[in-house]
């Protein structure tokens, strides 16, 4: 009885001293966590004290499934450290909201033809933050999402000037790749068909996109020009502009050796100064902006779905998808490895989740307006700054919507080619390295690897490239008495593509 008496006057004081007690550890335990049992106990306790109680236990009770659900104590992490991961990633990959206007809008090489510039960059902004919430809630890892550099040419340069194709058609194609990537993605038939393409011809695609984004950068540059009798030639370098684009190729390339993360995007910074200075580059005439233009291009892609079922749009969703899905599959796989996310068979976990991500990705761009949006490999810079789990990704979209607001500045170097021309080329340089994987010893993957790459930019298509390299690697590995080899998925493909030469290539 005295020991009741005492506990009771200790909860009414709080506690002996600086110890406190919680007192529902004496009471009943259907007593327990229900306030009502501190009336009966402790006649002096404040309703002030009882609510700030409950609201720490919330929030403790938050913080803990957000650390669950996430894993971030898992993954020996903190918010704190990855919302600074996602910063660092955002830093690393950002030229692309310079960058795709320039390559999609109105204001380039397009004219008429490109996609009106504010609203491609509005597009790419709501792209990425879409994108890579999806990829940080969903799936939960910290990569991050945005339209694809490859993928920006290949619609702009292939299909709308290529082709001639609207552009209102070809958002409709992005959308069917997305739509029919989301299918692949949650079925196994995403693993039949990663498996079906030889390696040695996804390393050939990534470097065959990169020489072809890297010959885009020196002609927007000025660096190479048409030539009637040596198809280019190297150009005028008196001529400020082409000197512009010099500088700010040597300046990022600098910036890359050492070694900075964002290197692209500090070139770019450095190079619109330069051409400030210069008179080059125009001054913006504000630097903050409400978002605008998505009446444009919004929902054009399902107005013109009825359109986009022609047998050159066929060849344009299938280019589409390959790449995109291949390119997926090595950022995925390549990031999460460098994050020590795999399992030890080297298996991504969620995986389905992260593709899907990535498809919806691509789906919501080209509904927005904007080529096909996929995983970037910059996401490796937030994962280097210790970014781990999903709350980095988030992060990293946070900063894309606050970006949202900054138009002025980026249409400024946006219609600067000079300025953009450097980091195409620096990002054509790093899409190359794959080159160095392939195994050149070896015929029958060399040959269809290097017509892969070599046909991309000289026929100034990616399609193409990735034609005649299915078409060569079934015919040389038959010749090489290894056709058994070959999966039956890439003999559809080489009809298809073969199809595609004889009948509307050319169109």
């Amino acid at each position: 009885m005295e020991t009741v008496i005492v506990l009771l006057a200790t909860c009414s004081l709080g506690g002996i001293g600086s110890v406190a007690i919680d007192c529902r550890r004496f009471a009943a335990p259907e007593m327990r966590n229900r306030h009502v049992a501190y009336s009966v106990l402790n006649t002096h306790v404040r309703p002030a004290q009882v609510e700030k109680q409950m609201t720490i236990d919330a929030q403790s009770g938050a913080k803990g499934r957000v650390d669950a659900y996430f894993g971030i104590s898992r993954h020996g992490s903190t918010v704190k450290r990855e919302i600074m991961a996602g910063t660092v990633t955002f830093l690393a990959m950002s030229y692309v909201l310079a960058v795709n206007p320039a390559v999609l809008g109105d204001h380039g090489t397009l004219g008429a033809k490109g996609i009106p510039t504010q609203a491609v960059f509005t597009a790419t902004a709501v792209a990425a933050v879409v994108g890579t919430l999806v990829m940080g809630l969903w799936a939960r890892y910290p990569i991050a999402l945005a339209p694809g550099m490859g993928l920006n040419a290949f619609f702009a340069y292939s299909v709308v000037l290529g082709m001639g194709i609207h552009w209102q058609v070809a958002l409709s194609g992005t959308l069917l790749s997305g739509v029919i990537f989301f299918v692949l993605a949650i079925t196994k038939i995403r693993e039949k068909i990663i498996d079906a393409i030889p390696m040695q011809l996804k390393l050939a695609v990534g470097a065959g996109i990169g020489m072809f984004v890297a010959f885009l950068g020196l002609k927007n540059g000025g660096l190479v020009v048409a030539s009637e009798s040596t198809f280019v030639h190297l150009g005028d370098f008196t001529k400020g502009t082409t000197l512009l684009a010099l500088f700010g190729l040597l300046i990022t390339v600098i910036f890359l050796v050492i070694g900075w993360h964002g290197a692209v995007l500090y070139g770019i910074v450095a190079t619109t100064i330069v051409g400030i200075v210069s008179g080059l580059v125009p001054l913006p005439h504000s630097v903050v902006s409400l978002p605008h233009g998505l009446d444009q291009t919004f929902g054009q892609a399902i107005v013109n779905l009825p359109h986009a079922f022609t047998g050159q749009m066929v060849i344009v969703v299938l280019t589409m998808l390959f790449v995109d899905f291949f390119d997926a599959s090595g950022t995925l796989i390549g990031i999460a490895n460098q994050a020590g996310l795999l399992t030890p068979e080297g298996k991504l976990p969620r995986a389905a989740q992260a593709f899907a991500s990535d498809s919806v990705g691509t789906a919501a761009g080209a509904i927005i307006g904007t080529s096909t949006t996929t995983a970037y490999v910059e996401s490796t810079a937030g994962v280097s700054a210790g970014g781990r789990t999903g709350i980095t990704a988030i992060s990293t979209a946070g900063w894309f919507l606050i970006a949202m607001f900054l138009f002025p500045i980026f249409d400024v170097v946006a219609g600067a080619s000079s300025v953009t021309a450097p980091a195409l080329i620096v990002v054509g340089v790093l899409m190359s390295r794959s080159l160095g994987q392939i195994d050149w010893s070896e015929l029958e993957y060399a040959i269809p690897a290097f017509i892969t790459v070599i046909m991309m930019p000289l026929t100034y298509s990616i399609a193409n490239g990735i034609a005649m390299g299915l078409l060569f690697y079934p015919i040389v590995m038959v010749a090489k008495r290894r056709g058994r080899e070959v999966h039956p998925v890439v003999w559809v493909l080489a009809v298809i593509f073969l199809a595609y030469f004889f009948f509307l290539a050319n169109r």
